[in-house]
């Protein structure tokens, strides 16, 4: 699956966003090296605390499935589902992409629509970051 479809693929996600509360609906599109693409959306709850970030929704996803190894993301979202900026990870889903990528492999794709996006390595959205290298 190439970018424009994966990007595709994200914005389409954004129909399940549950976000009641910020009315702020994200989307993510996780591919697996092996190709395989998981979807995710952030799920809001009433106390917050409990709510979950879209991308971890679509790793969270994935790794319940056994997979393990990434290639890149798409991440899209706005308010009211409009996309209008980029929508860049919070510092939890960074740090759950470092536990499952190569920082400097791992690509971070922030998109509006097919045509207008960018793309990251994960070391650059997460400087010194820590990972499981840290414990070895």
């Amino acid at each position: 699956m190439d970018k424009k479809e994966m990007i595709q693929k994200a914005i389409e996600a954004l129909d399940y966003s549950y976000a009641p509360y910020s009315q702020f609906k994200v989307a993510a599109a996780l591919k697996t090296k092996s190709g395989k693409v998981y979807t995710g959306c952030n799920i809001e709850s009433a106390s917050y605390s409990p709510s979950n970030c879209a991308e971890r929704t679509a790793f969270f996803k994935a790794v319940s499935e056994g997979e393990r190894e990434f290639a890149e993301i798409v991440i899209v979202g706005g308010k009211d589902g409009k996309l209008t900026e980029y929508c860049p990870p919070c510092g939890v889903c960074r740090q759950v992409m470092m536990e499952f990528c190569n920082p400097k492999e791992f690509t971070i794709i922030l998109a509006i629509s097919a045509e207008d996006y960018k793309e990251f390595k994960l070391e650059e959205l997460m400087p010194m970051g820590f990972g499981p290298g840290n414990l070895r």
